[in-house]
């Protein structure tokens, strides 16, 4: 971490700070924008989750994509750490498992972009039951 030396100093540091925070988490409408969900249980963080997420908030701030990166807890893939959520408004959403940076890339590249599935995706075997009636 570099050391403030000035006022100037903490100003930029705040504007770079808020500017990945607005990335990671604020958004206006988050239904219409797609939602990236990095699983950062321990698990996930010893695979290398923490490296993912950095490369996908470097990727999506280099290209101006509208989304929304969080972080979130065990999605219960152990096995396919470090694992990601993507959300597209109007499709179901996506898992994908053993994600490396480069391949944070290529998802944002290949399926944000232009709906094209790659890597390792983990299949949905599991109804969601609701005791609402």
């Amino acid at each position: 971490m570099n050391k403030i030396k000035s006022l100037d100093d903490l100003r930029r540091m705040k504007q770079s700070l808020e500017k990945n925070m607005t990335i990671r988490e604020k958004s206006d409408s988050p239904d219409s924008q797609v939602q990236i969900r990095v699983a950062m249980a321990t698990c996930g963080i010893a695979a290398g989750a923490r490296e993912v997420m950095t490369a996908l908030i470097r990727k999506i701030d280099q290209e101006k994509i509208p989304a929304i990166v969080t972080q979130g807890g065990c999605m219960s893939y152990c096995y396919a750490e470090p694992t990601l959520e993507v959300r597209i408004p109007g499709k179901d959403p996506v898992v994908f498992g053993k994600v490396t940076p480069e391949m944070a890339g290529e998802i944002v590249d290949k399926y944000i972009r232009q709906g094209e599935l790659v890597g390792q995706i983990i299949p949905v075997n599991f109804q969601q039951v609701s005791d609402t009636k």
